[in-house]
């Protein structure tokens, strides 16, 4: 396992900093820091290179993309293998409805999180793609009520 990446306290505040607002010119980030323009480029390329920072995106709102229903799904596969388990990981690459999965501990092998438009989007989903997945031995749908919190940013 790789070590993590050591962090000063400048490497921090920018890390924090970029969370925010990863806009930031490097005139403006610097000043938020407390470094001038060169000094903060310089950590932020080692910071890149060393994959701490692994890109820059746009948060996007569901809700206003018609993207409003958020579905965890636990996966139970069939077979635990090597080979079973990187042929599902790799399928489910492939899924755009499926944002996030996480390989677990417990009676379920994987969680997944899917974004849909509506339950009959999730239903169509799930008889066509989910349960046809590389040995998949059964899906539990469990469909989220309310965001009570959600961040991108690590407590750093």
């Amino acid at each position: 396992m790789k070590r993590s990446t050591e962090l000063d306290d400048f490497d921090r505040k920018i890390l924090r900093a970029l969370q925010d607002n990863a806009d930031y010119s490097m005139a403006e980030l610097g000043d938020k820091v407390g470094l001038s323009h060169t000094p903060c480029w310089r950590r932020i390329k080692r910071l890149e290179s060393e994959g701490v920072i692994r890109g820059r995106v746009t948060l996007l709102d569901p809700r206003k993309l018609d993207l409003g229903v958020t579905v965890y799904c636990y996966i139970t596969i069939q077979n635990h293998e090597e080979a079973s388990l990187n042929d599902f990981e790799n399928a489910v690459q492939d899924v755009r409805e499926v944002v996030e999965c996480y390989s677990t501990s417990g009676d379920k092998d994987y969680v997944l999180r899917v974004v849909v438009d509506s339950v009959e989007h999730y239903e169509q989903l799930l008889k066509r793609t989910l349960v046809h997945l590389p040995n998949v031995a059964s899906v539990n749908s469990t469909f989220a009520l309310k965001q009570v919190k959600y961040t991108t940013q690590l407590p750093l």
